[in-house]
């Protein structure tokens, strides 16, 4: 069977090359004679993957040397509560905005730990902007200040950062790394569940300030200390092999594109082919303010919920998967990160066309 163009929020496609370099590597890893599933996590040729992995990630991404590289399981989910655990330690206070599910589960899971604070939110119009933040309702004494760059499911994306001043900005850039270049030091804490952008399901990155280790409260698991990781270079138990190798060559491969720079521009052309045609478009319209969209996810709607499922099901028919939005805000949406090809976007554009010329009322 041909390869779909998979169209998923995550877990998301993977570049091509990369899927078939780990298919031949798959009995045999670098002369080892054994598969990356099969390695001791304490051998030499797996320090040895790890180490490469890091060092890429720091290149790809410039990050200061003090700032430490965590590969962490339990997805982003966990981090809303490992964050409070570390951080939420000198005030107690926290601020967030709310622009979709995932700010929200990490507002609510801060509540937990100590006063949460939101000062902004987009559910006024289901989250189909990013609010303008007033910095005189920050909270001056926060232990840090929250936000999801990304939002996956709503499809809006920060343009400009809240300044917070010495308060420490931390971000949820699960369906953002590595599509464009992001200045590090200007966060606290960055995070991301990898299996929108950078590899399978099953690590988490987390890069943290060196300052903000070893400052968990007394009751945090010891799982749940950034501490843990960080002396341990990410091995205090056995971390998620297999897709930190699978990240690894994902990041070999941004690098032979040109890096994250040349990224963005590939997602900037991608992201405009599609928004220009929903512009246009008399079936098809954009959930999210122009401002605010997202290079990676693209939710649209035709405003009937019966012509929606209709398309969902004869794209999947043609080719295109993954189409149907989150159960949360129903429509479509298109993810196309860094390992959708520009064909891919291309080929679904003219099927819209093709599905409003045959369904037009």
């Amino acid at each position: 069977m041909a390869r779909v163009y998979n169209f998923s929020a995550g877990p998301s496609c993977l570049p091509e090359e990369v899927l078939k370099r780990a298919a031949d590597e798959m009995l045999d890893c670098n002369g080892s004679g054994q598969s990356v599933m099969e390695m001791s996590h304490r051998s030499k040729e797996y320090q040895a993957i790890i180490d490469e992995c890091e060092a890429l990630l720091r290149e790809l991404m410039e990050i200061p040397e003090n700032y430490k590289v965590l590969f962490l399981q339990g997805g982003a989910s966990t981090q809303f509560a490992m964050l409070p655990l570390n951080l939420m330690n000198g005030s107690g206070k926290a601020d967030f905005v709310i622009t979709g599910q995932w700010a929200n589960k990490a507002y609510q899971e801060a509540s937990r730990y100590g006063q949460a604070n939101i000062v902004a939110s987009s559910k006024d119009k289901t989250f189909s902007y990013i609010p303008k933040l007033d910095k005189s309702t920050f909270t001056p004494d926060a232990d840090y200040f929250h936000i999801c760059f990304n939002n996956t499911i709503y499809g809006t994306k920060y343009t400009e950062l809240p300044d917070t001043g010495n308060v420490p900005l931390v971000a949820d850039i699960s369906s953002f790394i590595m599509s464009e270049p992001l200045d590090v030091s200007k966060f606290g804490v960055l995070y991301a569940g990898a299996q929108k952008n950078l590899a399978p399901a099953g690590v988490t990155i987390v890069i943290i300030r060196e300052d903000l280790i070893g400052n968990a409260r007394d009751i945090t698991p010891t799982m749940l200390d950034y501490k843990t990781h960080a002396d341990n270079g990410s091995m205090y138990n056995t971390p998620p092999c297999y897709t930190i190798y699978m990240a690894k060559l994902v990041l070999e491969w941004v690098k032979e594109q040109g890096g994250i720079a040349a990224m963005k521009d590939r997602n900037e052309k991608k992201a405009k082919l599609l928004y220009d045609f929903l512009d246009s478009s008399k079936m098809f319209k954009g959930t999210v303010v122009p401002e605010d969209r997202s290079l990676m996810n693209v939710p649209f709607v035709t405003g009937n919920d019966e012509l929606d499922a209709k398309f969902v099901a004869e794209a999947k028919k043609a080719g295109f998967v993954n189409l149907k939005g989150h159960r949360s805000v129903g429509g479509m949406r298109a993810s196309i990160y860094n390992a959708m090809p520009y064909e891919g976007v291309e080929a679904l554009v003219e099927f819209m066309k093709k599905f409003e010329a045959e369904n037009a009322q």
